[in-house]
């Protein structure tokens, strides 16, 4: 960087043309005239800014390493020079990133994840907002997912000393937890904050909690899981070219993962229809997937778009590929009845994660709750054989703690640590301290002071076990003599 030679406001100026394209990202000067009509995202968007500087929009959607990757470094001519005034509209910004301009609330008066996603909905660019929020076609699978959840009801337990409350738990037999949940896979963070994943990272890091990397990430796994302390799982979706996903499993066994989560609920994505309806910026891309957003007739839908390179083939048999080019434990993401939690007992998997892709893929799927109940019922077995997560709907440590006492392994936080990610690292570290808060008061109220005192007796389903599809019997069958020891 010192050698490089330092070139002035009025030079990069002199290239706007497509013919001589210069753009600055982050002071650097690089000539993007060869590269331009071949970017992935049209030509369009680096016209935009030739002779300009970039670095908002770039470090919007990219991570600081790909222009080095893709580049020669024959392309880097130089470096801004400093210690001059530059003119305010030298820096074109997007439309497409407008946010309301009203101050963000101080971090300190958010008390609850809703509090982070309000927030968020006023903060966030259009398309950052309409990604994260959205769900599939007419919003009943989202809504499920917090009403059932809010249809059980604890049964709490009186005169217990609770004064000292432990949250600690174990899992995939060697991988300690010092919460019992842990942040969810999702796709593009950087559309929340610069720093992304790595913001998300560093705050686990700090708090020890665990976080699930997707595939879809920003950055690539090793630029997240850098100098973290904090267990780091991978989400895969696998790939069409399964080199392309055996070279991203050697790469989680290089940074330390302690498992992979496989989706197997998204063959392809579902419609997300506040996602389509605002464009998107074609220059967005996934440095592990190697896929770029795009605008279509259909919409601008990131998910949609992105999500090609999918393997819509990926079957049961397959897992016995998967098992051969990996020795980590595996976790089927995205189980949705008793019929293939049982048949996931069938194949050398560790676990499985109760999930509907937060509401995202299929409209009137069922809510996850319902579908823990529903093991409960039909294959009691699996909770002695398979770890059992569970997502989407959580957002509260109420919630947290109802799926616990049916049986939930752990369970997995998507939308509010994105939401969280307005305020960066510091509002992911707030928002792991108010759960574990309402997850420590919600306990103590209960007359509990470890998980492991956690069992069905102390929520009550009956408003929703009508809903519970399956044969006739006792929906906790296995808890029944557990039960009669508690009562």
């Amino acid at each position: 960087m010192a050698d490089l030679p330092s070139i002035s406001v009025e030079d990069v100026e002199r290239h706007s043309k497509p013919e001589s394209c210069w753009l600055v990202v982050n002071t650097q000067v690089w000539d993007l005239t060869e590269f331009a009509p071949n970017h992935p995202g049209g030509p369009e968007v680096i016209y935009r800014y030739a002779g300009h500087d970039a670095t908002t929009e770039y470090t919007a959607i990219h991570v600081p390493s790909l222009l080095l990757d893709t580049l020669t470094s024959t392309k880097l001519v130089g470096k801004l020079e400093t210690g001059i005034d530059i003119p305010e509209q030298w820096y074109i910004t997007s439309t497409n990133n407008s946010k309301d301009s009203r101050p963000k609330p101080p971090l300190e008066t958010l008390i609850n994840s809703h509090d982070f996603e309000r927030a968020a909905s006023r903060d966030f660019s259009p398309k950052a907002w309409a990604y994260y929020s959205s769900a599939a076609t007419d919003l009943i699978t989202l809504d499920a997912n917090k009403s059932f959840l809010d249809r059980i009801w604890f049964r709490p337990r009186v005169l217990r000393n609770v004064r000292n409350v432990d949250l600690r738990t174990r899992i995939l037999g060697s991988t300690d937890l010092v919460l019992p949940f842990f942040v969810s896979p999702a796709a593009m963070a950087r559309l929340a904050h610069p720093e992304g994943e790595r913001a998300i990272a560093a705050a686990c890091s700090t708090k020890s909690v665990a976080q699930c990397v997707s595939t879809n990430a920003s950055f690539p796994l090793k630029e997240i899981a850098k100098d973290t302390k904090h267990p780091i799982f991978f989400q895969l979706y696998v790939d069409n070219s399964r080199d392309k996903s055996e070279a991203l499993l050697r790469a989680c066994h290089e940074v330390g993962v302690k498992a992979i989560f496989v989706t197997v609920d998204t063959p392809m994505a579902g419609k997300r229809e506040a996602d389509e309806r605002v464009r998107t910026n074609q220059s967005i891309s996934t440095p592990m997937s190697g896929v770029t957003a795009k605008n279509d007739g259909k919409g601008g839908g990131l998910a949609r778009t992105m999500g090609n390179f999918i393997d819509m083939s990926l079957n049961w048999d397959d897992l016995k590929w998967l098992r051969s080019v990996t020795h980590l434990p595996i976790i089927l993401k995205g189980i949705q009845s008793a019929a293939d939690a049982q048949r996931a007992m069938q194949h050398d998997v560790q676990g499985i994660m109760i999930s509907n892709h937060g509401a995202r893929n299929l409209d009137t799927s069922p809510p996850s709750i319902l579908v823990l109940l529903e093991l409960h019922k039909c294959c009691p077995k699996i909770f002695d054989t398979l770890e059992v997560y569970l997502d989407s709907g959580i957002r509260r440590g109420t919630d947290i703690l109802k799926a616990l006492c049916l049986g939930a392994t752990a369970v997995g936080i998507g939308r509010p640590f994105l939401y969280s990610l307005n305020y960066g690292r510091e509002g992911v570290e707030h928002l792991i301290e108010i759960l574990s808060d309402e997850l420590v008061t919600a306990m103590r109220m209960l007359g509990v002071t470890e998980l492991s005192q956690l069992h069905p007796g102390l929520v009550n389903t009956l408003e929703i076990d009508d809903a519970v599809p399956g044969t006739v019997g006792h929906p906790y069958a296995k808890w029944r003599r557990v039960l009669q020891a508690k009562v």
